[in-house]
C-alpha cells in the first residue's frame, strides 16, 4: 500500500509541475482605440503606447497615429502622435520611438511628441512590426515583399528576403528572432536561420519571458506560451468573437500581456499566471 501511495504523489508532483500557464484578464479599454495593432509598454513612466491604424490597414490617409494609455486601461491621449499614415509595429531606442508606417519608418522624439524624421524604405509596400537591438539598430519586417529591412543610423538597407509569412520580430543580443508565417525562427550574426517552433496558425507579435521561452499572438485570435524546447500552449482563444489578437507588449517583471484587438478597437491586459 505505502508503494502504491508513493507512485501516487511522485504522479501528483510531476503533474503539477507541468501545470499549463494561463491568463486571467484584467481590463479592458472601452472601443475607443482606432484600429489598434501594436503595444509598446514605458513601465517607468506607466504609459502604453498604442498604434492607430486609422480606418484601415493598408490606406496612406493621413488619418494614424500613437495613442497613450495608463497601465490601468484608462485612455491618457487618443491624440498623442497624429497624422501618420497605418502605423503598425512600434519599437523604442532612448529618448526615440519608431513606428513602421506601410512604406516608412517614421521617428518620433517622445520627450516632445513630434515626429522628428520620415525615413522611406525602397520598394516597401507593408511595413509591419519593428524592433531595436541593444546598439540601435532597427529592423522592419515587410508582409507583402517577404523582407526584412535593417537601418543604422538612419540608412536603411535590405537585411533579409524571402521570409515567407514574415511579420513579428525581436532583436536580442546578437540575434534576431523572426515570425515567418507558423514559425519562430533565430537569424544569428551571421544570418544563420534556426527553426525554434511551429506553431498551429500564423503569428504576428513575439515577446520573450526571460528565460528562452515566448509568448506568440496570433491575429486570428489566440494567444500563445512557446518553451525554449518548441513546445507550445494555447493560452487564450478569441477568435469565435472576432476579437483578434494582435501586436502585444509585456511587462516582464509583473508578468501582464497588454494585447491590440484591431477592429475591436480595445486593448486588453491579461496577467500571466
Amino acid at each position: 500500500m505505502k508503494t502504491y501511495f508513493g507512485i501516487a504523489v511522485i504522479v501528483l508532483l510531476s503533474l503539477h509541475s507541468k501545470a499549463q500557464h494561463k491568463l486571467e484578464k484584467i481590463w479592458e479599454t472601452d472601443s475607443v482605440v482606432n484600429l489598434p495593432e501594436s503595444v509598446l509598454p514605458d513601465l517607468k513612466e506607466k504609459i502604453l503606447y498604442v498604434s492607430q491604424m486609422g480606418n484601415n490597414p493598408n490606406d496612406k490617409d493621413g488619418i494614424g497615429g500613437v495613442a497613450k494609455i495608463g497601465l490601468d486601461g484608462k485612455i491618457i491621449d487618443l491624440n498623442w502622435i497624429t497624422g501618420l499614415n497605418s502605423p503598425k509595429g512600434l519599437a523604442r531606442f532612448g529618448n526615440l520611438m519608431y513606428a513602421a508606417d506601410l512604406t516608412d519608418v517614421v521617428v518620433i522624439d517622445i520627450a516632445k511628441g513630434k515626429v522628428k524624421k520620415i525615413i522611406a524604405i525602397d520598394s516597401a509596400k507593408f511595413l509591419n512590426d519593428i524592433t531595436v537591438s541593444d546598439q540601435g539598430i532597427v529592423y522592419v519586417s515587410d508582409s507583402r515583399t517577404k523582407k526584412i529591412h535593417r537601418l543604422e543610423n538612419d540608412q536603411p538597407g535590405l537585411y533579409l528576403d524571402n521570409v515567407n509569412g514574415v511579420n513579428g520580430l525581436k532583436a536580442i543580443g546578437k540575434d534576431l528572432y523572426i515570425i515567418g508565417g507558423k514559425n519562430i525562427w533565430k537569424a544569428d550574426a551571421e544570418k544563420k536561420m534556426t527553426k525554434l517552433a511551429e506553431l498551429p496558425n500564423g503569428g504576428d507579435g513575439l515577446e520573450p519571458i526571460g528565460n528562452g521561452d515566448f509568448l506568440f499572438t496570433a491575429w486570428a485570435g489566440y494567444v500563445y506560451y512557446v518553451s525554449a524546447d518548441g513546445k507550445y500552449e494555447l493560452l487564450l482563444d478569441t477568435h469565435l468573437e472576432k476579437k483578434n489578437t494582435a501586436d502585444l507588449g509585456y511587462d516582464p517583471v509583473k508578468k501582464i500581456l497588454y494585447i491590440p484587438t484591431f477592429y475591436k478597437k480595445t486593448v486588453m491586459a491579461y496577467q500571466l499566471k
